[in-house]
This record gives structure tokens, sequence and C-alpha cells, in this order.
């Protein structure tokens, strides 16, 4: 029979109060390190503020993961009794660093670190199921021979594979019905049997190119954690810690003095909706995907309030979170938890000389790719959307893309569009650490703009289902849907980015399927007719549905083309100087 934890402490509380000869109770700390959303940072992704309003002069360098060793061996030495943790999305849109080499320097370095489990998250799936096999088992990349380098960076050659464990609980095959990799581990630390359940975004099938998820399933997170309560608690597991790549968000300014806040509770967030459903026996729940710093306490099922934290990404933080757990019973009576900030200036904390002499020999080996320089802009080109969710750099990525395929046998379209997702940074007119020179634009930068690998597909589309498309980007628009689809669109509105000549109106109306005046779109000044057909250009991602743009699905005539970074290269190539500013093809009725 299952009892509510909380009565059961209040009623061993009061036992003890009233028995004059009780001896106390024994407990034991278990200290558990999480981090979530690393994306391959294996050099410091720069600055964190230490307050929202402090002066940009007083930002300090955070992490890289030979300190995200540091620290961690650091809190270790505090409690032998530690597991370390992460809640996904450890490869995938990563730096050139670690994605020329298929993210192998990643696994490995993380091997090092002392990562125990990490729940997959959906960037794992970037590059398929077979790849993220490959990164749990090892062995060399099939076709890439920039895979298995360890003869240049000092790992074993083949690659080494995860030394520490993958889990998906809700990822299953479906012609099996298995699940692609443990649904939990169990792991005995200090004497107890403390159990971790990895779920995955159950959302990935929209986000990821859907090559990528063939043939798999991911179920409710909720509901598949809380099927597996009976099994952990049957092999003695009353320890229960769920890590699980998806969050909420706070809206707060991320900063030192904010990491630890829990701003509005996550009010209408996917993970505080899951975590109202789970059952009392999870104790714990380490969250990601948002790309937040967070510490909070939401209500589980039954009312009890559970620690909830996230760490930011990239390494820039790291949660120390403290387990008291009863000896007797195994069950936890206290969570503590803590975001501390990776910083590169701490005095204290002895960065891993093992970790950074492969970092550095990375570095070395992917450095001629890196600092080629591609092209010149005359100002920063930034991706900041404006009201009517147009970006400057948004505006190049989709000229590049057209250029690319217009011409004669590579796709004859007329409009390129880009999903804004795919955009991950700004393109900088400073000198970088490369030394190239105000201006100049080095292939790591285009590369840090589109990681993805994406290749460009031209499809056939009427005017009408160009309209259908502008019409998926907002919440609410689920016309031209399949019955397999997540109910109720998008869950906030995709302004695709549009490339020159095309230009279209909208106004939110709060009408699904009604936002765009279908009398606005126009390529070249000219209305788009209904019943015509027009060639447009995606990126794959794009053209399988992804981002729940399934009316691309239903383009004809579909023709595969060159890698997206290769065309914002060529486009570079092209233009002697890229000039930053928006085109303004998008206008926001008032």
């Amino acid at each position: 029979m299952k009892f509510n934890k909380l009565a059961i402490a209040i009623a061993l509380s009061l036992t003890a109060m009233n028995c004059a000869n009780a001896l106390p109770t024994s407990t034991t700390t278990i200290k558990i390190i999480a981090f979530n959303d690393f994306h391959g940072q294996m050099e410091s992704p720069g600055t964190l503020r230490q307050t929202p309003t402090s002066p940009a002069a007083t930002n300090v360098a955070v992490g890289g993961v030979d300190w995200m060793a540091g620290y961690i061996a650091k809190l270790k030495s505090q409690n032998p009794n530690t597991v370390v943790v992460s809640a996904g999305d450890i490869i995938g849109a990563t730096p050139l660093i670690s994605a020329l080499f298929h993210d192998e320097g990643t696994i490995e370095t993380m091997n090092r670190l002392g990562l125990d489990f990490n729940s997959v998250g959906n960037h794992e799936f970037d590059e398929g199921k077979a790849e993220l096999k490959r990164m749990q088992t090892g062995g060399c990349h099939p076709t890439d021979l920039n895979s298995c380098r360890g003869v240049d960076v000092g790992t074993p050659v083949p690659f080494e594979g995860a030394k520490f464990k993958f889990l998906a609980a809700n990822v299953v095959e479906t012609a099996t019905g298995k699940t692609i990799f443990p649904s939990y581990a169990i792991k005995v630390v200090g004497g107890i049997r403390v159990g971790f359940i990895g779920m995955t975004l159950k959302e990935t099938p929209t986000i990821v190119t859907p090559s990528g998820v063939a043939g798999l399933a991911f179920k409710d997170e909720a509901a598949t954690v809380n099927a597996l309560i009976p099994q952990l608690r049957a092999r003695g597991v009353e320890s229960i810690v769920v890590l699980i790549h998806q969050g909420g968000v706070v809206p707060i300014t991320q900063s030192f003095s904010t990491i630890n806040l829990c701003d509005g509770g996550l009010n209408n967030s996917p993970i505080k909706t899951i975590v109202n459903q789970l059952d009392d026996e999870v104790d714990l729940v380490v969250s990601g995907h948002t790309h937040q710093a967070y510490n909070c306490q939401i209500a589980n099922r039954d009312g009890r309030m559970i620690s909830v934290s996230s760490a930011s990404a990239q390494g820039k933080v790291l949660t120390d979170i403290n387990l008291t757990v009863n000896k007797a019973t195994g069950e936890v009576s206290a969570v503590s938890a803590n975001n501390i900030v990776v910083d590169r200036t701490n005095a204290t904390v002895t960065p891993n000389a093992a970790i950074k002499t492969i970092v550095n020999n990375y570095k070395t080996i992917s450095t001629p790719v890196a600092n080629r320089v591609i092209g010149t802009v005359s100002a920063t080109i930034t991706k900041t959307v404006n009201s009517a969710g147009e970006s400057a750099l948004g505006d190049v990525i989709a000229d590049a893309q057209l250029l690319e395929t217009q011409g004669v046998g590579f796709g004859e379209t007329v409009v390129s569009f880009m999903n804004p997702g795919g955009i991950r940074a700004d393109i900088s007119y400073a000198n970088s650490t490369a030394g190239e020179g105000d201006g100049n634009v080095t292939y790591s930068e285009v590369f840090t703009v589109q990681p993805f690998g994406n290749t460009l597909v031209s499809v056939t589309l009427t005017g009408d289902q160009i309209h259908t498309l502008l019409e998926q980007q907002f919440t609410g628009c689920t016309a031209g849907y399949p019955s397999s689809a997540p109910v109720g669109g998008q869950p906030f509105n995709r302004i695709l980015q549009v490339s020159t000549g095309f230009s279209y109106e909208w106004k939110e109306k709060g009408t699904a399927c009604d936002n765009v005046d279908p009398t606005s779109i126009k390529i070249n000044g000219i209305m788009v007719d209904p019943a015509a057909s027009y060639r447009v250009s995606v990126n794959n991602f794009m053209a399988d549905g992804g981002d729940q743009l399934y009316v691309l699905i239903q383009g004809t005539n579909r023709l595969g083309g060159a890698l997206d970074l290769d065309a914002l290269e060529n486009y570079f190539s092209s233009n002697s100087l890229v000039a930053p500013g928006l085109k303004n093809r998008i206008t926001l009725l008032p």
C-alpha cells in the first residue's frame, strides 16, 4: 500500500517526540552534481553577468569542460558518495571543435570528467539513431575520416564510446516496443540503492529531422515515469531521481545573482505540468532543454513539493544537490539544491589538465578549417528579431539559400524559407580570438550560426500551400496536420525567415489559421496565385515536417541540394561585403 511520504515523516517525528528513549535516525548524504544542454561546448562559451544590470565590463569568464571537471572534483572531495548526471543534449548543435569530429571529443572529455548518466535529449538524435548508438558503444564513423582521431588528440583508437550510460525510458522502437537505451539505472551510493530514470523530450519528433527519429515513438514523460516506479521499488529502490530533457523559463536575465531563483514557480511551463503528475515516490527532478538556470519547488500529484533544478547550458553552471537519506529505509527525507557558476577566475578550483590537453589537441587539428576567412561584413549581423519576427541574419541566410537553389538544375526556386530555431548565433563584426581582423568572417563563425549539417531541399508548392505554411508558423493552426501530429499546433509562434522578393503581412487575430492575409503574399511584387505552382527551398529538417511545418511534406518534385553551411559560405564568396539591416519583408499589422 502506498503512503504519502510527508505524512510518514510527520508520523515518525511525532513518534520520536513521544518516545523518551528513542534513538536518533541514522542518515547519510548523497551528493548529485547535475548539468544539462552541454552541446559540445568543450571550450568556454564566453561570460556571464554578475547581476541582471551589471555592466558588461564586469562579466566573468565561465565554462569549459576542463573547468567543469575541476569544479566536479572539488565537490566530490566534499563527499565520496557522489553521482554526476546530465539532463540531455550533451551533443548536437555543437561548436566546430566538437561537431567536426562527430562529437567524439565531447564524449571522451565527459568520460574523464566522471559523468555517470545522461538522459537522452532531442539534439542527441541530430545525426540519427544509429549514430547515437555509436556514441554509446564506440567505433569509427562509417564514412568520415575526421572520426577516430585519437592518435592526434591522445585518446584510444577506435573511438572508445561513452563510459557513462545513456538513459531514455520513453523512447521505443515502434517495431519491437523496446526502449533504445535503458529506462533507468540503479547505483548503490553510500549503501543506498538510488534509481535514475532518464526521460527524453516527448516533442522530439517535431524539432528533429524526421529521418533522425524514424521508427521511434516518444511516449508521455509523466506516465512513463509513474509506470516505472513499481519496478524500482521491487528492486529495493526508495530514492528516485528523474533526469528529464524538458524544462521551463524564468523571466529573469540569467546572472550569478539569479541562477537560484524560481520566478513564478515555472507557471504554465511544460516541466511544471509534468511534475504535477508525478508519483510521490519521485524525490528529485533534474531538468533541461530551455537553457535556463533555476532552482524550484513544484508540487507533485499528491501536493508534496519536490526539488526541480536546471543548470543553464554549455557548461556555464552546475547544480550541487544533496539528498539526505534514511539508512534504514532508503527514503529521502530532505533535498537541497544550489546552482553554482563554473567561474574560470576561481582560484580555489584547479581545471583538469588532462582534459585540457585533449581539448587543445582537438583545437589544433580543427583550427585550419575553423580560421579560414570566407567573407566580410560591415557590421554585426544579428539573429535578434523585430516585432514582425524578422531578423537581419535570417534575411541573409534565406537569401543564401535562394542563391544556391534558384539556378537551372539546382532547384529553380523563387523563394527560400529558414526556420528561426536553426539560427544559433550572430555573425560578429569584431575580431575574434582567431585574429582574423574586424569585419572578417571565419568558417568557424558561420558554422556556429548553422551547426546542424542540414542539406537544402527544393520542392513545388501551390500558392495555397504557401499560405498554409505561413499559417502553420502560429500557435493554434493545425491545418494540414497528419493525424499523428501533436494537438494544438505550435507551442509558440515560429516566424520563418524569408528570402528577397518574398513578402507578406500578418496580424495575430486569435482565430486559428487566419493570421496571414493571402492577398498580401507576394513574390517580386506579384500576388501569389493560390492555384499556381511555385518552387521553394528549405532545409531537410523543415522539408520533412520539422518544427511542425507539415505542409512541406506535401511538396512535390523534391530535389536535394548543397549543405546549408556551404550555401552560406558561397553567399559570402559571391558578395564582397555583406551589410546588415532588416529588409522588412514581413509586416506586422497594427
